[in-house]
């Protein structure tokens, strides 16, 4: 018998990140994380995965980004 594990992956649009840090907040599992020492474009600190490996998928970070930066990615992995 075979088990399904979900493992999520996050891209962020850094040139549209304003650095809010609601999804570094919204994140249930610390996946994200405001870059420590760069910025994009604008001169903001942008956010970025720090821990994609914990990533599940939940999409809580897209969820509440107000600028629609963060795009998740879902994918079945047979255990």
């Amino acid at each position: 018998m075979t088990k399904n594990k979900i493992l999520g992956a996050i891209v962020v649009d850094t040139e549209r990140c304003k650095g809010c840090a609601l999804c570094v907040e919204a994140c249930p599992h610390d996946v994200i994380a405001l870059a420590e020492k760069k910025v994009n474009v604008h001169g903001y600190r942008y956010v970025e995965p720090a821990h994609a490996e914990a990533c599940v998928g939940c999409t809580s970070c897209a969820i509440v980004c107000p600028d629609g930066c963060i795009t998740v990615y879902r994918k079945k992995e047979e255990i």
